[in-house]
């Protein structure tokens, strides 16, 4: 049975997906693989790659370690959807569907509204201070439910991850170089994509979303109150709109 490849974005880890990865799988009685990039989590020592070319090579590497063979199908977020994206491009043979949610991509997007302008000093401080700050300002950036009572439990855990497995600002550096320096094809990706995407997405305007719908030709589907972490906000709902668009797709 065609595996899921789970792929994080910037500065998180496989851990970060939470529950999501066992209700995905749950739902879709498929086998799902959470990757790490190198920087992150169990590969927090490695340098990060300064390409998400690189990235792509790295992911494919692991599944071979890891003894999964293409096709894929990939779930992405954020820069794990630029790396997915890259990955049909380079090797379309190898992957039979993509799910992208909450990313960006030049040349569709420009550069405002990839990071939106307010956030410019929340990401240079996010290299300095302490874990609890840096994670908190992330769960406030990245979650519209950050203010809720259970989401202390989820900061907290991520806390625990952030000491565990520590990023360095050399590695959140790299991998912001490798977001910002990708340039995606001017041409639709060969891959069956669908796009999701949060209404209220604090960090990438969901117009970046839009665009790349409307240049492809492809499917998107937009949660009128999520937030960038749209698996974290409305986990119920991706998968929902995973499954539906899948059995259209099969």
């Amino acid at each position: 049975m065609t595996a899921w490849v789970l792929l994080r974005g910037l500065m998180r880890e496989s851990r970060h997906w939470g529950e999501f990865p066992h209700m995905f799988q749950q739902a879709i009685a498929a086998p799902v693989v959470t990757l790490d990039f190198p920087g992150n989590g169990s590969l927090h020592e490695l340098a990060s790659a300064s390409r998400v070319e690189q990235m792509v090579e790295h992911a494919r590497a692991q599944l071979r370690q890891l003894g999964y063979a293409p096709p894929y199908r990939v779930l992405a977020l954020s820069l794990g959807a630029m790396v997915a994206e890259a990955w049909g491009e380079q090797h379309a043979e190898e992957l039979e569907k993509m799910v992208l949610i909450n990313t960006s991509l030049a040349p569709y997007n420009p550069f405002y509204y990839r990071l939106r302008p307010r956030n410019y000093t929340i990401l240079i401080s996010l290299l300095c201070g302490s874990a609890i700050r840096r994670e908190s300002l992330i769960l406030h950036l990245t979650s519209n439910r950050s203010h809720m009572e259970n989401m202390q439990s989820t900061l907290l855990q991520w806390v625990v991850y952030a000491g565990q497995c520590p990023i360095s600002n050399g590695n959140i550096l790299r991998q912001l170089r490798a977001a910002m320096r990708y340039r995606a094809a001017s041409t639709a990706p060969q891959v069956p994509t669908l796009l999701l995407a949060g209404q209220q997405d604090q960090l990438v305007n969901v117009k970046c979303s839009l665009k790349l719908a409307q240049s492809w030709g492809c499917e998107i589907r937009v949660h009128p109150t999520a937030g960038h972490d749209l698996p974290l906000d409305e986990g119920a709902w991706v998968v929902r709109q995973i499954m539906d668009w899948d059995d259209i797709h099969c």
